[in-house]
């Protein structure tokens, strides 16, 4: 698993282009050539983008899923929608494809955030905001979530 770290502000060109930081560019030194799948965030108007060996671990769950159940299979239409396989240019730049540059809202001022093992590509200010308003209950949510951690066996509940 890849433990990306890191928040960093670049610009898209005129074409939906973006240079991969160089501290993140060497974070992903290793898996650079197997390229990334780029989507929709779930629950934020950004866009995740999953090293490919993060995508087919997250396939390979996605793919246990009961087909016959129609939740299961509106969940898979919905989570894949507007997939992309995104590589590096000779450059190092990465192209949004249009879909997903609209469903963003990018414009020319990006933030590449890392989340554990993806990154999420997001506008300057969407970003901004969406931190801003998380920091007000960021202190429930951190209870909540890691609150219940049990340091004698390190789980979560």
């Amino acid at each position: 698993m890849v433990n990306l770290i890191g928040t960093y502000e670049c610009k898209a060109d005129v074409k939906g282009r973006l240079m991969l930081p160089s501290p993140l560019k060497k974070q992903l030194s290793s898996i650079l050539q197997d390229g990334f799948v780029l989507k929709r965030s779930v629950f934020q108007p950004c866009l995740e983008l999953y090293p490919m060996k993060e995508w087919n671990e997250m396939m390979a769950k996605v793919n246990k899923l009961n087909r016959f159940v129609k939740k299961n299979n509106d969940f898979i239409r919905r989570f894949t929608a507007g997939v992309k396989v995104v590589e590096l240019d000779v450059s190092g730049r990465m192209l949004i494809p249009k879909d997903l540059h609209l469903f963003s809202g990018i414009t020319k001022e990006v933030v590449l955030s890392s989340s554990v093992n993806i990154i999420e590509i997001w506008d300057k200010e969407k970003y901004e905001r969406a931190i801003d308003d998380a920091t007000v209950d960021f202190a429930d949510l951190a209870e909540d979530v890691m609150g219940n951690v049990n340091d004698a066996d390190h789980e979560l509940s």
